[in-house]
């Protein structure tokens, strides 16, 4: 039912820059084919123009080698060969600049609209294409009157342009009958190329309306509606579920990492209920000494409990505990202005040791009050 209301919703948004771009992998760009055939016509006429002088010699050239022929030549297969290639070769060579010009025109023409676009997808054997319900709709839709509408057009304007030459070259026409046989060709083989040039023009009009057309018509085409949009967005920017999932994964893998190293911690500093840090200081590696975990309620529960499981010192210094955890990431060294406070709890635990294994005869007292920095303080 939602892809039924999607389809039958209005397309009022413009297509999305991930829209096109999927419909150009497709091979759905914008083309005109009034364009190559105007860039066609038009390059092979300036073509026949330019170089119809050189076509002429040689295919009269060809006519002349043909026409005098020995006649021990009709009766030699070998020779008859040879004078074929040497006809063909001779034609193809007259006609070699017309024929890359109109090459090098295939292939510029289209990517005048839509640029240069490449895909294998477009040629890909599709089944909807063989549905014969889909080629009756495409031969008496929109698309197809439209066709019909530029071909009547077509015709109509080339034939337009064709009279008025005509009327414009009547007199030069008619002056033909007056002169000799070669001169009378080389006009008239001049009025015809450039009646064709002219009407080959007629074709820009057509190209002028098309193009702007196929462009609108494209545009169309990839139009989206409002849901589209939204949809794309959630999947290019991240549905908000997975991205709240993905989070949640993120922490829980930071968080056990993080509980892994609590056993390398040399002393466990807390709130002594609601924060709790874990610090190491090794003195041949470190400056300082450095946060290893920290965590507030049910995370510095844990901190403690897995320093229980170890043996490791927990000492309660409530606004030191604050103060680290603030002001401190997991895996860095604690700020400088908490030195002396930090020093002071590794001093006590290193007499406590001391006083433990009988080395001091009196208990070491903790001052619960270190001092602290003003700025580094959070109460």
């Amino acid at each position: 039912m939602a892809q039924d209301r999607d389809s039958s919703a209005e397309k009022s948004q413009e297509p999305t820059q991930k829209r096109l771009d999927e419909a150009r992998e497709q091979g759905n760009i914008a083309r005109s084919r009034e364009l190559n055939t105007t860039a066609i016509l038009l390059g092979g006429t300036a073509a026949m123009i330019m170089f119809g002088g050189a076509v002429a010699r040689g295919l009269s050239g060809i006519m002349q080698h043909n026409f005098a022929l020995e006649r021990a030549a009709f009766f030699d297969t070998a020779a008859m060969l040879r004078q074929l290639g040497d006809s063909i070769y001779t034609g193809l060579l007259s006609l070699l600049p017309v024929f890359i010009m109109l090459l090098v025109l295939a292939f510029l023409a289209p990517i005048g609209l839509g640029g240069w676009n490449f895909s294998l997808k477009s040629v890909a054997p599709q089944a909807s294409r063989l549905n014969p319900l889909s080629g009756l709709s495409r031969m008496f839709g929109g698309n197809a009157v439209v066709e019909l509408l530029k071909a009547v057009a077509k015709v109509l304007v080339v034939a337009s342009i064709a009279l008025l030459i005509l009327a414009m070259n009547t007199e030069d026409i008619l002056n033909t009958q007056h002169e000799a046989v070669l001169p009378a060709i080389a006009d008239s083989v001049e009025l015809i190329a450039w009646s064709v040039l002219w009407m080959s023009c007629a074709m820009i009009l057509i190209s002028a309306v098309d193009i702007p057309f196929q462009i609108y018509q494209h545009s169309q085409k990839l139009r989206m509606t409002l849901q589209q949009v939204k949809d794309e967005m959630k999947d290019s920017e991240g549905r908000p579920e997975v991205k709240q999932r993905i989070r949640q994964l993120q922490y829980q893998m930071a968080q056990n990492q993080m509980m892994a190293d609590v056993p390398q911690a040399d002393v466990i500093i807390t709130n002594p209920e609601h924060y709790a840090v874990a610090l190491r200081y090794d003195q041949s590696k470190e400056a300082a000494p450095v946060m290893l975990a920290k965590g507030v309620d049910f995370a510095a529960q844990k901190i403690r409990e897995i320093a229980n499981e170890h043996r490791i010192a927990v000492v309660s210094s409530p606004a030191l505990a604050r103060a680290i955890y603030f002001n401190t990431k997991v895996g860095e060294e604690i700020p400088s202005g908490l030195y002396v406070a930090v020093a002071q709890i590794l001093a006590y635990l290193h007499q406590l040791k001391q006083f433990t294994a009988g080395r001091l005869k009196k208990r070491p007292v903790l001052d619960p009050n270190p001092a602290i920095p003003e700025e580094l303080r959070h109460d």
